[in-house]
């Protein structure tokens, strides 16, 4: 291997182990024309920027990862604390982080039919009627407690069963495939 590709490595494997934590003092955000965040780092300059909570279910407010959009994106920084930066940043990070972590809270289980490897849900969520497919024994049910399911669809669209204690008998059977 060449001096010049060792050293490339190198530098980019210093790159990828650097953590920058984002602040008021260091980042300015800014929302795009289009809905977007961008951000401002000193010299550096990122139209357009992603950001995903590195623990959604245990620290939603804690440790949020900001990344470049392309579909191979790399780390810019992370934000410590979303109470640390202020408030105007505070919103706009979670508008983007409500937009990347839609999930609708079922409320009712109508119906649930299993066919051909398929389960087929008809639901009531916290907005709306709604039909949705899952394949069956993969990872499309995850218990995140003895209580609490979130089901993500063939789209990858995320649903959550907060406590299945609050439905009924006959919708906890409905259940009863996927417990």
């Amino acid at each position: 291997m060449s001096d010049f590709q060792l050293s490339q490595m190198e530098k980019e494997t210093e790159e990828m182990l650097r953590v920058r934590y984002l602040n008021d003092e260091n980042a300015v955000f800014r929302r795009t024309g289009t809905g977007f965040l961008s951000l401002k780092i000193g010299e550096e300059f990122y139209p357009r920027v992603v950001v995903v909570r590195m623990f959604p279910f245990s620290d939603r407010d804690e440790f949020i990862s900001v990344r470049t959009a392309e579909e191979r994106s790399r780390e810019i920084g992370i934000v410590e604390k979303m109470s640390g930066v202020s408030r105007e940043t505070a919103e706009m990070l979670e508008e983007q982080l409500t937009l990347r972590y839609f999930t609708p809270v079922i409320k009712k289980i109508i119906k649930i039919k299993d066919e051909y490897g398929f389960a087929y849900w008809n639901v009531v969520t916290d907005h709306g009627a709604c039909n949705f497919t899952i394949r069956m024994g993969g990872n499309s049910v995850i218990h995140l407690s003895d209580a609490r399911i979130l089901i993500m669809d063939i789209d990858e669209n995320r649903f959550e069963i907060p406590d299945i204690n609050e439905l009924t008998p006959a919708e906890r059977k409905k259940l009863d495939l996927f417990l």
